[in-house]
C-alpha cells in the first residue's frame, strides 16, 4: 500500500516546484526546515491521493509514510489521518489516532504540516473530550513545533467560540525567540478577533506593548485602520 501511494504521488511531481519548495520551506543549514526533501507535488494533488487511500491504509502502514524523508509523503500521511479522524464515530479509533499523532510528533516538523493537521485532529479531540492538558503539555515543551501545534490547535476552540485556552497559550509563549511562534500567536489572536473583536481588543490592551512586532501586526490585521495605527504607534 505504501509503495502504491508513493507511486501515485511520484507521477504528480512537478520539477519546478521540487526546485522551489526547499527555498520556500527554509531547508538550508541552520534554517527551520533544514534537510527536508521535496518531490514538488501540490497540496490539492496530495489531497486527492489522500481521499483515494484513507479508507484502505492501516495506521501501521501510515506510520511508514509519515516517517518518510520526503515532505509530501508526510503531508499526505497527515491528510489521510485527518480523513480517518473525521470519518469515524468510534471513540476507540479516535483515541488510537490521537496516540498515533502524538507518537509521530518528530515528523510533524514544518509549519504547513503543523497547521494543516493539529487543530483538525488534536485540537478537536481536546475540545470534545475536555483534554486541554494535551495542548498545555505541548505548549510547555522545549520544542518549537510542539509549541506551535499547541497554540494552532486552539483554532478549533476559537471556531467554537471558546477563547480562554488560546489566550493562555499565546501569553505563555508570547516572548518565544522564533518568528514562527510570533506569527502563530498573532494568527490565533486575529482569528479570535474575527470571532469576537471585543475579546481581541481586551487582550491587546493588556499585552500589546510587550508583543513582538510580528505578533502584533498579525493580530491587528483585520481591525479598522485607525485602530491598527493606534496600536502600532502605542497610542492606546
Amino acid at each position: 500500500m505504501i509503495k502504491e501511494i508513493q507511486e501515485a504521488l511520484a507521477v504528480l511531481s512537478i520539477p519546478e516546484k521540487a526546485a522551489f519548495f526547499p527555498k520556500f520551506f527554509k531547508t538550508g543549514n541552520g534554517e527551520y526546515g533544514e534537510g527536508d526533501l521535496f518531490l514538488g507535488i501540490t497540496v490539492p494533488d496530495q489531497r486527492a491521493v489522500a481521499k483515494d487511500y484513507y479508507a484502505k491504509i492501516s495506521l501501521d502502514e501510515l506510520s511508514q509514510l509519515l516517517s518518510s524523508e520526503y515532505h509530501e509523503h508526510r503531508l499526505t500521511a497527515l491528510l489521510i489521518l485527518i480523513l480517518k479522524f473525521e470519518k469515524t464515530k468510534d471513540q476507540a479509533i479516535k483515541d488510537e489516532i490521537i496516540s498515533f499523532y502524538l507518537n509521530h510528533l518528530p515528523y510533524i516538523n514544518n509549519w504547513d504540516l503543523v497547521d494543516t493537521s493539529c487543530y483538525k485532529i488534536l485540537g478537536r479531540y481536546a475540545f470534545e473530550n475536555q483534554r486541554e492538558d494535551l495542548l498545555m503539555e505541548l505548549s510547555a515543551s522545549d520544542e518549537m513545533w510542539h509549541k506551535r501545534i499547541a497554540v494552532v490547535g486552539t483554532l478549533y476552540y476559537i471556531r467554537k467560540g471558546s477563547f480562554n485556552l488560546t489566550k493562555e497559550l499565546v501569553t505563555k509563549n508570547l516572548h518565544h525567540l522564533h518568528d514562527l511562534m510570533h506569527k502563530a500567536n498573532g494568527w490565533m489572536l486575529r482569528e479570535m478577533g474575527n470571532k469576537n473583536e471585543a475579546e481581541l481588543i481586551t487582550y491587546l490592551n493588556q499585552h500589546y506593548r510587550e508583543m513582538p512586532r510580528t505578533c502584533l501586526r498579525y493580530a491587528i490585521e483585520k481591525l479598522d485602520d485607525k485602530v491598527r495605527q493606534d496600536y502600532l504607534k502605542g497610542r492606546i
